[in-house]
């Protein structure tokens, strides 16, 4: 049997802020984030398995990405922990917000990296991370594929 792609679209809301940024992003805001992954891999042939005939089960996948990304990511609010924004995080963390210090500028480009990383651990050895589309607003995306990261 061949390879085949599978998709599954996932959207979550979330704030950050870039620090030392010339533009308006250098602001606390947020996005409606569309997240799309794609996993390739060989449908399951054992016709003893109960998942004959599947890559991977839609819910399998959406279970790695909803723990990893989503619900972690989900009206949060994103900053770069080596900035100054770091205070910020600590009095809005106090008052009860949920708040991730990452260690990257939380640019579309860098989280998209990130999310990669965290899926692809979580994934069955049969099956691989194809590609991510990180939508941040309705016209502009950033796109990881496997290919481009040997």
């Amino acid at each position: 049997m061949g390879l085949i792609r599978l998709t599954k679209q996932f959207s979550f809301e979330t704030g950050h802020a870039l620090y030392g940024y010339d533009g308006k992003c250098k602001n606390v805001h947020g996005h409606s984030y569309k997240l799309a992954v794609t996993v390739i891999g060989e449908p399951i042939s054992n016709e003893e398995d109960v998942k004959l005939g599947m890559v991977i089960d839609f819910g399998d996948l959406k279970k790695i990405v909803k723990q990893e990304i989503v619900d972690k990511f989900d009206h949060a609010t994103v900053f770069n922990k080596n900035t100054p924004h770091a205070e910020l995080a600590e009095e809005l963390q106090k008052r009860g917000h949920t708040v991730i210090l990452a260690n990257y500028q939380p640019t579309s480009e860098n989280m998209i990296q990130d999310f990669a990383e965290m899926i692809k651990k979580r994934l069955p050895k049969h099956i691989k991370l194809f590609s991510l589309r990180l939508q941040e607003t309705e016209t502009s995306f950033a796109e990881w594929h496997a290919s481009d990261n040997l």
